[in-house]
């Protein structure tokens, strides 16, 4: 079993930093098992278990899909896969990413939350934007307890700073304050209480584990919005949870308000250079129909395609110093005014 409490860390940039500290506090008798989600690129190979185990003295190793929750053991999601919580064990699954990423912090502590309510405590470290908030929510909404590094001591805030902002947190504590919270919570064991699950939490969970009634599903949670999907472009169901906003497409890709900005921000960026290079091409092809018409003596033709090679020359120009001044990256850098 996994002890008095079930520990569940998601973590983005800086993220490594932060957990190499943190366990490097912990004792290795703690009465918990962690369950941790590091953002990480699906193709990478992750050493974060050796680094870890290395750095204290509680075991880490990514697991295996059904392997057992235990006390004193740290369970680190493996590269391109979800990491979920079921009674009593692990399950690995290939869902849809959440926030651009799988693995995905909201998945593993909605579905913790879902399972062991007040027995969890939920602890959002150093990240960019703001994967985690939502599944934080869900953990306080189910009895647990709710932790977030102190936005100052992490190397990026806006993780923390999201989940501070947006759920009712028990504690902002630096590093080593939150290990020795942790080791005392896990001390005791709460009373346990029922709960219902909600459908809402229901549905996320079954789209996460790619369940394919839910996926199906024509009516699913929330509002159809104006905006599609920035990974498949389908339409986005704009889901409300208390003050948190979120959006999920119909085959379930799901994204927080600014992960969707960062996501429509990246894309305008895309579509620029990929303007840029098409005007860049087009005026090189008018230049050099400019030439042949004038070695052909066709000078109307050669008026015209001179000045189409303007036009684009100009047009090229203005992408160009739209993207060299960074106007684009300063809007992926904006925090949300949501």
């Amino acid at each position: 079993m996994f002890g008095n409490r079930l520990i569940v860390i998601g973590a983005s940039a800086g993220g490594v930093e932060a957990l190499k500290e943190l366990v490097t506090y912990l004792p290795a008798d703690l009465a918990a098992c962690i369950l941790i989600v590091l953002h990480i690129p699906s193709y990478a190979v992750s050493m974060l278990p050796a680094i870890l185990s290395r750095a204290g003295q509680l075991p880490a190793i990514h697991p295996t899909d059904g392997q057992k929750l235990e006390e004193g053991q740290i369970f680190i999601a493996p590269p391109d896969k979800h990491l979920l919580v079921k009674k009593g064990h692990i399950s690995l699954v290939r869902g849809p990413n959440e926030n651009g990423h799988r693995p995905a912090v909201d998945p593993l502590f909605r579905t913790a939350a879902q399972v062991y309510n007040r027995d969890v405590i939920g602890v959002i470290l150093s990240g960019t934007l703001d994967d985690g908030t939502a599944g934080l929510a869900v953990v306080k909404e189910r009895g647990g307890i709710a932790i977030a590094q102190n936005p100052e001591e992490a190397l990026y805030g806006g993780m923390p700073t999201s989940a501070i902002e947006n759920v009712d947190v028990d504690y902002v504590l630096s590093i080593a304050e939150i290990a020795s919270t942790l080791t005392r919570l896990a001390q005791d064991k709460p009373q346990p209480i029922e709960l219902s699950v909600s459908n809402k939490v229901e549905y996320e969970t079954e789209i996460a584990e790619f369940d394919m009634a839910a996926i199906e599903d024509p009516t699913p949670p929330g509002v159809p919005s104006t905006f599609v999907c920035p990974e498949c472009g389908g339409t986005l169901w704009e889901i409300a949870e208390g003050d948190i906003l979120r959006y999920r497409c119909h085959v379930g890709h799901a994204f927080s308000v600014e992960t969707l900005r960062a996501e429509q921000t990246e894309a305008l960026e895309n579509a620029l250079w990929v303007a840029l290079r098409t005007l860049e091409d087009n005026a090189t092809l008018a230049r050099r129909l400019t030439e042949r018409s004038r070695y052909r003596n066709h000078i109307r033709a050669a008026e015209r395609f001179e000045v189409e090679a303007q036009k684009a020359e100009q047009s090229a120009r203005i992408i160009r110093e739209v993207l060299l001044a960074g106007i684009v990256d300063d809007e992926k850098k904006m925090p949300s005014q949501g």
